[in-house]
């Protein structure tokens, strides 16, 4: 078995783990490990933008107050505000990198504003602000000598004192690296590190409408959980108000860009009906307005809503959201500044994942996490629109002045060879193949936007059941892409829908019928 030993070790070339690898390269080597290849990350996808205080107009307060209450008294203050005031220092790192964000007349930042912000504090790069630093920070890493990307490879399990062959009583609860299997040659690998960043990114592959990629299948969560770390809050699932309504191609973000800059949601019967769910209609919270589209929907028995962007000045709306229109008029010959756009709630952001502290550290020593993939405080039981860029930011750039100021840890550990001596069934692979797809259906029918106690005990039911065909096929056969994915997202499904269980309120994202209230008693995270 092949064995590669680096300084750092960081599983996710998103914005999350390219920043921490960036920040570090200079004081050692860098290994980044991708599923498919280095460009292939939520990042990309992210169309807004990302939240600062950049405006003289703005304060620190303001920013730190509409997270926390977006957040429905569940945000960390300590994390929340370690976010904000760092927030506009690490956008000038970005900056000097080479990031360039879309100015206005006057040749300052243009600031957009979304849901849930009181003022304009969105930088962005037109409506392809992730596609756009992704591929900033991508040539800098690759430019970047002492960082090497490896792509084509999914990480299986992480190596602590329980995989290695020496009997270590100092070396307890601590992460080594991780095993990984080569894509293409089909050869599981062991990548020994003194630090492993998880920077997978996040998990909404496990419903049947997402707005992620294929590869946000829970890896990072899945994994760290495995091998004992702490897991906070994952019943908070986003579920993004607009996603385009389009069942005959990929899945499409509709950002919440456009009702920033003006645009009404209408229901089948044209009526514009944010105004029935709250005073801040088409820019209240994300949750808010999902539920809503939700109502009408199944009060109505239709498939989507429509966003309706033609009242506004043609032309400013080609010029700010250029992807957009171009998607729109391509895949549905649909002209957004003449006809409704159809759109509908689909699961797009993860609030919870690996338990971190203010410097990015997991509960198991030299195991770190940022991004989406974590738990850090910041978003509590909602995100803030545009919080999520800034958050693997800051918390990757702590975690990096974190490290680099603690010595190396050295240990002399033994990694034994990966026992590849299964042999694959093809003819039963192509039935637990299938179960991908029931657990999505699953999780979106009994643990979606609107839950209740029934709904979620039959789905733990079914997820136990899969659950254990999963792991005995698993254990009896070699490792592929398709099938750690599918252990993965089996993972995160249990994971989900055992928080959901715990919590008996309806609280931010997490809606119970059966528990419709807030309850002071459930103001906590939960803890897995």
């Amino acid at each position: 078995m092949k064995r590669i030993k680096t300084d750092y070790l960081v599983i996710g070339s998103g914005i999350a783990g390219l920043t921490f690898a960036l920040k570090v390269a200079n004081q050692g080597l860098v290994a980044v490990l991708t599923k498919k290849s280095a460009e292939d990350s939520n990042t990309r996808y992210a169309q807004g933008g990302i939240a600062a205080v950049i405006s003289d107009k703005d304060h620190f307060e303001y920013h730190i107050n509409d997270t926390l209450k977006a957040g429905a008294d569940l945000c960390h203050e300590d994390a929340v505000r370690v976010l904000v005031t760092e927030g506009p220092n690490r956008i000038k790192d970005l900056m000097a990198w080479g990031v360039n964000f879309t100015r206005d007349e006057s040749k300052k930042l243009d600031l957009a504003r979304e849901g849930g912000h009181r003022m304009k504090r969105i930088v962005h790069v037109s409506d392809m602000t992730g596609d756009e630093i992704e591929k900033i920070l991508l040539e800098k890493a690759k430019s970047h000598p002492n960082i090497q990307i490896f792509e084509n490879y999914t990480a299986i399990d992480l190596i602590t004192e329980h995989q290695v062959l020496d009997n270590l009583q100092s070396a307890f609860n601590i992460c080594f690296g991780v095993y990984a299997l080569n894509n293409i040659k089909g050869e599981v690998e062991a990548f020994r590190a003194d630090y492993t960043m998880l920077a997978c990114g996040g998990a909404c592959q496990v419903y049947l409408h997402t707005t992620n990629p294929e590869i946000a299948t829970g890896d990072g969560i899945a994994i760290a959980y495995r091998a004992g770390a702490k897991i906070a809050n994952m019943e908070f699932i986003q579920f993004h108000p607009t996603a385009l309504y389009d069942p005959e191609h990929e899945p499409f973000l509709i950002s919440e860009a456009l009702r920033g800059y003006g645009g009404i949601l209408r229901n089948s019967q044209g009526e514009q009906f944010m105004e029935r769910y709250d005073p801040a209609k088409e820019l209240a919270p994300r949750d808010i307005v999902a539920r809503a589209i939700d109502s009408e929907m199944k009060k109505n028995g239709e498939k989507c809503v429509f966003l309706d962007m033609t009242g506004l000045p043609a032309a400013e709306v080609k010029k700010r959201f250029p992807t957009i229109y171009a998607h729109c008029k391509k895949t549905l010959n649909l002209d957004i500044t003449k006809e409704l756009i159809p759109v509908v709630p689909a699961a797009h952001y993860l609030c919870g994942g690996i338990m971190t502290n203010l410097s990015g550290q997991t509960s198991m020593h030299n195991l770190l996490a940022s991004g989406e993939n974590t738990h850090t405080g910041v978003h509590g039981a909602n995100r803030l629109a545009s919080n999520s860029l800034l958050e693997a930011l800051v918390f990757s750039h702590r975690a990096a002045l974190k490290v680099l100021q603690k010595p190396k840890p050295h240990f002399q550990i033994t990694i034994p060879d990966w026992d590849d001596s299964g042999v694959v069934n093809e003819e039963e692979w192509g039935v637990i193949r299938h179960n991908r797809h029931e657990i999505q259906t699953i999780m979106w029918n009994y643990v979606g936007i609107v839950r209740s106690k029934n709904y979620l005990f039959r789905a733990m039911r079914r997820i136990n059941l899969l659950y254990d065909e999963i792991e005995d096929y698993y254990k009896r056969t070699r490792v592929s892409k398709g099938l750690l994915e599918l252990r993965n997202l089996t993972t995160v499904a249990y994971l989900i829908t055992r928080s959901a269980l715990r919590r008996e309120e309806s609280r931010g994202l997490h809606y119970r019928t059966d528990f419709p209230d807030k309850s002071e008693k459930f103001r906590k995270d939960t803890v897995i």
